[in-house]
């Protein structure tokens, strides 16, 4: 009896097996949507903001600038860091054509190390997604002096 119910267990799995490894046929993806002409455009004076050598516990602070160059309102949807010791903000009013506005971020400058950070701004432009970068070195304060410049001959 053991062996019976065994068996019609495996015939039952068996088919539930095979039935699993048939395709199924999925609606197609729905067409792009046509490119608005009008949309507004997302521009960034910079990318890309290297801090040099910050101290320990030292100002983390930047802001990355950008104008709406597009023809329509442009909205900053999401503002995200690639880690919770980079803090952006930015503005959540539409930006109107022409105008410019900043993202504020705040790098955390408590640990020693490389910095080396990704922002990622969303919006409603046709650029949809920017990523802004922030690079740098976190010392400890008897590493943050930097020595003097020696002057070459003939300079007083």
């Amino acid at each position: 009896m053991k062996k019976v119910v065994l068996i019609f267990a495996m015939m039952v799995f068996a088919a539930f097996a095979v039935n699993a490894q048939t395709e199924t046929q999925q609606a197609p993806p729905p067409p792009p949507a046509p490119e608005n002409p009008n949309a507004p455009v997302i521009t960034f004076e910079k990318t890309v903001h290297d801090y040099g050598t910050v101290k320990f516990e030292g100002d983390g602070k930047c802001e990355f600038k950008f104008t709406n160059t597009g023809k329509e309102p442009l909205i900053l949807t999401n503002v995200r860091s690639s880690c919770g010791c980079t803090v952006p903000s930015w503005p959540r009013e539409p930006i109107l054509p022409g105008q410019s506005d900043v993202i504020k971020v705040e790098y955390k400058t408590n640990r020693v190390g490389t910095i080396n950070k990704t922002i990622t701004v969303e919006s409603n432009a046709k650029n949809k997604t920017e990523v802004l970068r922030i690079s740098g070195q976190v010392v400890k304060d008897q590493e943050a002096v930097t020595p003097e410049k020696p002057k070459s001959i003939g300079e007083r």
